[in-house]
């Protein structure tokens, strides 16, 4: 069985840096962004589904940004993937999840028009918001199943079976194909890029399509279609200055003094 799977991938700002809003919006400077770590395990998981075919397959990875983002796209050229696509324009800045899962969506029916889209695999969630909603809105655009937050998957004909485990609970489920997928980050190690990949990822082509491409109502997508809006972003306050305490057999008189100070007891 030749299998079709589709990744999506996001570029998001690097953790670690000095992140900001500017007009609502957070500011994305491709000095300091990736591919979200997290959707590393989705490409490393399609990868593997994908070699457990007999007949193969192929693995294309979508996102929804600015050539910026091409930085993401890349990395996954490095790690196996076979194709790029970026939905770009900027009828679609601004969206929130629902604008931006209409906008994936109709990027999978437009591959689908293509050749069968067997499955969606995304990561657990983006760094950059931690909203883990994208899947479960993509299953109910795309009328597919969803299983979501996976550690384990397997394919057995046109049936995905997954693990999903939960303090002290583990559920297997299955679904008929296609259907959605996300996984957690012990789902599985991502690969490394090997040197072949790396350099043929620099001039890979990566596909960009528009709203017009994808027939999208701009009414309905972007800040125009967005259901929510960021009113005011403030940096957070610096933290208070630390209080060191020698101890000398005083350590918890200063300590209950400190709480009793700062009306914390």
């Amino acid at each position: 069985m030749l299998v079709r799977i589709v990744v999506l991938l996001k570029y998001v700002p690097d953790i670690t840096s000095d992140r900001r809003f500017a007009d609502g919006r957070v500011v994305r400077d491709p000095g300091e962004g990736s591919l979200n770590e997290l959707d590393e395990n989705a490409v490393e998981a399609a990868l593997r589904l994908v070699e457990a075919q007999p007949d193969g397959g192929e693995v294309v990875a979508v996102t929804l940004a600015p050539p910026t983002a091409d930085i993401a796209l890349r990395k996954a050229f490095q790690l196996g993937v076979h194709r790029g696509v970026r939905v770009s324009d900027d009828a679609l800045a601004g969206s929130d999840y629902f604008g931006t899962t209409a906008a994936l969506a109709a990027a999978v029916r437009r591959l689908g028009d293509q050749a069968p889209v067997d499955l969606v695999i995304t990561g657990m969630a983006a760094l950059d918001g931690l909203g883990s909603v994208v899947p479960a809105l993509l299953a109910e655009e795309l009328g597919w199943p969803q299983l979501t937050l996976a550690t384990s998957v397997s394919l057995d004909g046109s049936t995905l079976t997954i693990t999903r485990e939960s303090d002290d609970v583990a559920q297997t489920l299955a679904a008929p194909l296609p259907v959605v997928l996300s996984v957690t980050d012990s789902a599985n190690s991502p690969r490394y890029p090997n040197f072949k990949l790396i350099m043929a990822a620099r001039t890979k082509p990566i596909e960009e399509w528009t709203a017009a491409d994808l027939e999208l109502d701009p009414a309905e997508v972007g800040a125009a279609g967005a259901r929510t809006t960021t009113v005011e972003a403030t940096a957070r306050p610096p933290r208070p200055e630390v209080e060191l305490v020698v101890d000398k057999g005083e350590g918890g008189k200063a300590l209950a003094e400190f709480l009793i100070r700062n009306d914390l007891v």
